[in-house]
């Protein structure tokens, strides 16, 4: 698979500059940052939550860190839980399971991004596979989440 065609044109129509790295094939986060011989600060980990009346939401933090669910809950001011996959599988309808960009806005799902990924000069993302990252710019990566809230959201693990 390549990169998702919504991030694609997300991508494009922000008109940031980027670069496709392949990597071998990976299930996790950490095993991408690994695989793909890139910082784990910076790669950035998409975690789709759901509140009690069934809006979904986008948490991006980093892959070396883990979501602190009430800091997310309480900065949206929403009670907050983990998406299923099924669930998943109709928000991302051109990503692979487990591969979900961090462009909430381009997928119609708001999104919260943790603060300590705004401070990187560079920053990876899930392409929508789980052979693909996208390397930004910190700049780029800023502009790709100027509509989304910040906060500080998850702790290293």
């Amino acid at each position: 698979m390549t990169m998702a065609a919504t991030l694609r044109r997300a991508l494009e129509r922000a008109g940031v500059p980027y670069e496709v790295l392949p990597h071998p094939r990976t299930a996790t986060s950490l095993e991408t940052a690994e695989a793909a011989h890139i910082p784990g600060d910076r790669l950035a980990k998409s975690v789709v939550l759901e509140d009690e009346e069934g809006r979904y939401v986008l948490a991006v933090i980093p892959a070396t860190h883990r979501l602190r669910l009430g800091r997310v809950s309480r900065a949206l001011q929403r009670r907050l839980g983990l998406a299923t996959e099924p669930e998943l599988a109709g928000l991302f309808r051109d990503c692979e399971p487990g591969a979900v960009p961090p462009v909430g806005e381009a997928y119609g799902l708001p999104t919260v991004v943790d603060d300590s990924l705004l401070q990187e000069p560079e920053v990876y993302i899930e392409a929508g596979d789980h052979e693909d990252v996208v390397h930004l710019s910190g700049h780029a990566f800023r502009m790709l989440m100027e509509q989304a809230r910040h906060a500080e959201i998850s702790r290293h693990l």
